[in-house]
């Protein structure tokens, strides 16, 4: 973070939280961070329990957030190839020690990635990726809350982002113990956004699904390696991911904020995936068990 710059980001927000808003089945979420007040990019005190590290061979490479206890929301743009993909959950720092249990148990395969079909480029930067196993939840690992709609996050100025990336945008790496990072940006509004990208090289920047946040001034921003991040709020004592880190020019410049993906844009597709596949499933009757034997054919079969 650059104070936190150029994450990866699509959120969205009014619904992966079973609560009165309209949500993902299964999807929970928690307080998480009350304490967590550091900005220009600080070093995270307490815990953002959502925040997963998208490890590739063994490196971090992107940022993502829990939405259930199989799936991780994160940004399109962070995959390309095959790779051996793990997800590091309920740690602060990137690296531990090679005796830390604890490590090793949070670190989770990743079986499917599903990339949103609309993906291209920096539009619609967003997708979803599917957990070998199921997630153990505790103090540190616990799913954020997603929502239908950001419309009442509009002008905040106390949202955050989390990550891990560089701190400069001349690619100063995070030092070490490479602890997580967070910054407090402003949220701003869609008309504002754009009229900061409408420039001849970057003109139709800015589309439906994205949404701008840092400081005008450039001094709170993301920046490599903080893509697939998430940009959060805090309502009525929840966490409401709004945002995924997606894209910027440059990190922490003057009048070029963050760009991040809209969540609440995504949430059919989130909650089509989500259900789809965590649906539970009846286990098949003893005869159908007995007829996928190879034998069962010819044991039932004319003499």
């Amino acid at each position: 973070l650059l104070p936190l710059v150029f994450l990866i980001s699509p959120l969205l927000l009014h619904g992966l939280h079973l609560g009165s808003a309209p949500h993902v089945p299964g999807v929970g979420c928690q307080r998480g961070g009350e304490e967590a007040w550091g900005t220009h990019g600080s070093d995270v005190d307490a815990q953002w329990p959502w925040v997963v590290s998208i490890q590739k061979n063994g490196t971090h490479h992107c940022a993502g957030s829990l939405l259930t206890n199989r799936w991780v929301v994160t940004a399109a743009h962070c995959f390309k190839g095959y790779v051996w993909w793990i997800v590091q959950l309920g740690e602060l720092t990137l690296r531990q020690s090679f005796w830390s249990l604890r490590a090793h148990r949070n670190r989770y395969r990743v079986k499917d990635i599903i990339v949103n079909p609309q993906a291209r480029g920096k539009f619609h930067d967003i997708a979803l990726l599917r957990l070998a196993s199921s997630v153990t939840y505790s103090k540190y690992i616990q799913p954020i809350c997603v929502l239908s709609s950001t419309f009442m996050f509009l002008h905040r100025s106390d949202c955050w982002v989390t990550g891990w990336g560089v701190i400069h945008e001349n690619m100063v790496p995070l030092p070490p113990p490479y602890r997580l990072r967070e910054v407090q940006v402003t949220i701003l509004n869609n008309s504002r956004c754009r009229e900061l990208f409408e420039l001849p090289f970057l003109r139709s920047s800015i589309s439906f699904d994205m949404l701008c946040a840092g400081a005008e001034n450039g001094s709170r921003d993301t920046c490599h390696g903080d893509s697939g991040g998430p940009l959060v709020c805090e309502l009525e004592g929840l966490w409401y991911q709004i945002g995924i880190v997606s894209w910027g020019v440059g990190c922490g410049q003057p009048n070029r904020p963050g760009v991040y993906t809209n969540v609440s844009l995504h949430f059919d597709w989130i909650r089509m995936l989500v259900s789809r596949n965590d649906m539970p499933r009846p286990d098949p009757s003893p005869v159908l068990l007995f007829l996928t034997l190879p034998w069962a054919p010819r044991l039932l079969g004319p003499a």
